[in-house]
């Protein structure tokens, strides 16, 4: 996995701020959530995208209206409903495992 790296970095910096996780490389028919966590009683469904340069665009450019949609349907159809408390998040990871810089968001839905 190219990104494995980027995801594990996320990971821990994640459960380093009080998240629990849940899961990870979840797929669903909508797509895959390469985290769900908890945090305060709130399923999170966290994107991780990583970029070792912007020559070919940001890591926020690649999460694109279309992805968002499909990581929230994949949200309920992992939890199982549609009414759950569920809040996107993403992790951006600039840089190479020699050297990066992490960017944590909420994503609006």
């Amino acid at each position: 996995m190219k990104g494995g790296w980027a995801e594990e970095e996320a990971l821990a910096f994640l459960l380093h701020k009080g998240y629990r996780l849940l899961g990870r490389n979840r797929r669903t028919p909508f797509g895959e959530i390469d985290l769900l966590m908890e945090k305060d009683g709130v399923h999170v469904v966290v994107e991780v995208k990583q970029r070792s340069s912007s020559r070919f665009g940001t890591p926020l450019e690649a999460l694109t209206p279309k992805k968002v949609e499909r990581l929230l349907k994949s949200a309920w159809y992992l939890l199982g409903r549609d009414d759950l408390p569920v809040r996107l998040e993403a992790v951006l990871v600039h840089g190479t495992p020699q050297g990066f810089r992490l960017e944590h968001l909420a994503l609006e839905v």
